[in-house]
This record gives structure tokens, C-alpha cells and sequence, in this order.
């Protein structure tokens, strides 16, 4: 045999994981690995520093030797914790013993939700664009994405009719993250009833995506499980990443009810046994004492936010105003350039880097992604850069 053969063997590899579409991102950042002075605006992560708490509390767990597994479910003290914290945001009860698994990470969770629920051929509907993992873990399971389109002419938000439309007799589950990655879109009470009453009619499963849940600004988060008779129908998945900054901590969660939960946990037993025993302990800190620095960050963020998106639009770049997360999607069709060409000749010629909004879906293609979650100086500099790559390519377009 000649060596390595055996490596190339046909279906060594499975056509499953074959089949998977590469990552837009992944790609793109490939590009930037080895350039220096760059400007990223592409990284969907806090800029911020895990709060001290928070980051002590972990000390102290490995200081007092709190270094083995917990409950396949999670520290009872974190699930207690999280059941109150949903409760006071949203008016939700989830058993901590029963309805609560503690995750390594909502990345986890989302996997966790599609093993249990999605049979092979079943159908899974969201939005298009939509977060990038979003896709892959429907096939994984054996299923199929269906993307609902969704457009600047009503914020990203997906469109109640637009769903119903898609729906078949294969149809399983509506899955969905408002705020949106990467949208920065809000869905009201009023999008999200309209979902629900959908939901209702045809007899399916609701999974929701609450990572940015604490990152809205200029109004109140709806939590979809919390609108009547949508609770048994949900699998709610939260976590810590986004609002207490804590990305590395890989910390997530679901809150769903018992037979479900008891149908991940069957996943979760045998896949990550529990979540990191130090970061359940930041958590749990977390919650205790972090709401402070959630609402500091989130102030920040605004202001960010704001100064983005305000010149975004003076410089021609047509950007409806996001509600949450911490992203804006512009449209870059007054340069000529496709959201390729766009990202690509940004960073090699102005050394920002931002992420093309085709790596989304198809209907984020035109628009790239910008992330704010940078220092505020950082963001006025590759502002000034951007305005320079437009004005440029936008005289080239004439």
C-alpha cells in the first residue's frame, strides 16, 4: 500500500460531513491569519474583559479544589439560578431539576436541540440570513433548512405570511435567534404573536435562539416562550457569551420541557458529560452579582451603536437601524462591488476587516456584516478607512 493511501480510501470520510457547506467566515478570515495592523470589525465577541466577580468566583472554584464533574445537568445551584433569572426577566417557570440543562455553550445547545427533535427528511424553517451554525447542525441531524427570506424593507425581521408559505407536511420545527447574528434585527411582540399563532395552527416545535437576548436597545425583548400557550411548545437556549462577556467560557443553556430535556440529555450525557466545572461556578456569579456590568456594557454598546450606524448612512452605505446584538448590516450596492468583492478589497487595500454578508444566506448577499463590539476609538479609525475605500470605489462605480 502505498503510504497515505489509506487516508484517500474512498468513503473514508463520510458524504455526510462532506456534504456540509464550508463556512463563509472561516473562508474569508483565512485571508487575514497572517496581515498585520488590521482593524477587525468581523469577530462577533465582546471587546470587554470578563467582570472581576465573575472571573474570581472561577479562581476560587479551582482554589477550593471544585475540579471534577458536576450533574450531567449542570451545578443545581447554577439551574436554580438560571430558573429565577428567567422567571424575573420573562415571568417563565422551568423546574431546575427537570426542564434546565447547563451546556457548553448555546453552540452545544443548538446541536442538542436538533438531535432530539429533527428525525431524518424532517423539514426545519428559519430565517434567511440567518447565524451561520444555524444550517449545518439541521443537517447534521438529518434534516433539511429551509430559509425564509427576509430583506431591509422590513428590518431582517422574518415575515409571518413568508413562513406559513414555506411550511410542508415535512415540516418539524421553526428555529430562530432574534436579536439577530447578523442582522442586529428585532422582532416586537407583535412579529413574534403572529410566529405563534403559526406555530399554533400547524403543530410545531418553536426553537429560539436568546443568546443577545440582554443586548436590545430602545425598547423591551419579547422572549418567545413567554407569549400565551408558547411554553410547552419551546426550547428556549441562553447563555453567557454576549452579556457578561464571557465567549470563553463556553457556557450555555436550554430550558424546555421535561420529555424534551430528558431527550437531550440523552445527547448530552454521552457528548460533553458537563459543562466545565470552573465556568458553571462564573456563572453562577454571574447572575448573582453581574447585572451591573451587563447594563455598563450594553450602555456602551449604544453608543457605539449609534456613532456606526450614523456614519454608515452619511457615507452612503444604506443601513436600517439595529435593535440589538452588537452588528449592523449595511449594504455596500453604491460601490458596484458584490459583498465578496467588497470585504475582500477592504481588507487588502484599508486593513478592515469585516464579514460578507452572502456567508449568512443568500439574502444577505450585497450587505457585510460590521460588528461594533470593538473600542470605540478602534471603530472611529476603521470608519475613517471605510469611507476612504467607498468614496474611492464608488467614483470607479460612476
Amino acid at each position: 500500500m502505498i503510504e497515505g493511501e489509506h487516508l484517500t480510501h474512498r468513503g473514508a470520510i463520510s458524504q455526510h460531513v462532506q456534504s456540509l457547506p464550508a463556512s463563509g467566515i472561516r473562508k474569508f478570515f483565512d485571508l487575514l491569519s497572517n496581515m498585520e495592523g488590521i482593524i477587525s470589525l468581523g469577530v462577533g465577541e465582546p471587546d470587554f474583559v470578563t467582570p472581576p466577580a465573575i472571573r474570581a468566583a472561577a479562581v476560587k472554584s479551582l482554589d477550593e479544589g471544585y475540579t471534577h464533574y458536576t450533574s450531567n445537568y449542570g451545578l443545581i445551584e447554577l439551574r436554580q439560578a438560571i430558573a429565577r433569572h428567567i422567571h424575573n426577566l420573562y415571568g417563565l417557570e422551568y423546574d431546575p431539576a427537570t426542564e434546565i440543562i447547563v451546556t457548553t455553550g448555546v453552540s452545544e445547545a443548538i446541536n442538542l436541540a436538533m438531535m432530539a427533535i429533527v428525525d431524518r427528511g424532517d423539514e426545519v424553517i428559519g430565517p434567511d440570513p440567518s447565524y451561520v451554525a444555524y444550517l449545518p447542525t439541521v443537517l447534521l441531524a438529518g434534516g433539511t433548512y429551509v430559509p425564509v427570506p427576509t430583506s431591509v424593507e422590513h428590518d431582517f425581521k422574518m415575515q409571518a405570511h413568508d413562513l406559513e408559505e414555506l411550511i410542508t407536511p415535512k415540516t418539524k420545527a421553526i428555529f430562530f435567534g432574534y436579536p439577530s447574528n447578523p442582522t442586529g434585527a428585532v422582532m416586537d411582540r407583535e412579529d413574534l404573536e403572529a410566529v405563534a399563532d403559526v406555530a399554533d395552527r400547524h403543530n410545531l416545535f418553536v426553537i429560539c435562539d436568546e443568546i443577545y437576548d440582554r443586548l436590545v436597545y430602545g425598547g423591551e425583548h419579547t422572549c418567545f416562550a413567554s407569549l400565551p400557550g408558547m411554553r410547552d411548545r419551546t426550547l428556549l437556549m441562553g447563555g453567557f457569551s454576549k452579556a457578561y462577556a464571557m465567549t470563553g467560557w463556553r457556557l450555555g443553556y436550554t430550558c424546555a420541557r421535561v420529555d424534551l430535556t430528558e431527550a437531550m440529555m440523552r445527547v448530552h450525557q454521552y457528548i460533553t458529560m458537563s459543562a466545565p466545572t470552573m465556568a458553571q461556578y462564573a456563572g453562577l456569579e454571574a447572575l448573582r452579582s453581574g447585572e451591573e456590568d451587563v447594563r455598563g456594557m450594553v450602555a456602551e454598546y449604544d453608543r457605539r451603536r449609534q456613532m456606526v450606524v450614523r456614519e454608515l448612512n452619511d457615507m452612503g452605505l444604506r443601513c436600517f437601524e439595529p435593535r440589538g446584538a452588537f452588528y449592523c448590516f449595511p449594504s455596500v450596492s453604491i460601490t458596484g462591488l458584490s459583498d465578496e468583492a467588497f470585504a475582500e478589497g477592504l481588507l487588502m487595500e484599508e486593513k478592515v476587516a469585516v464579514v460578507p454578508g452572502s456567508a449568512f444566506g443568500q439574502c444577505g448577499a450585497g450587505h457585510v456584516r460590521i460588528c461594533y463590539a470593538s473600542p470605540y476609538d478602534d471603530l472611529v479609525e476603521a470608519l475613517a478607512r471605510v469611507r476612504r475605500f467607498v468614496e474611492r470605489h464608488r467614483s470607479l462605480a460612476k
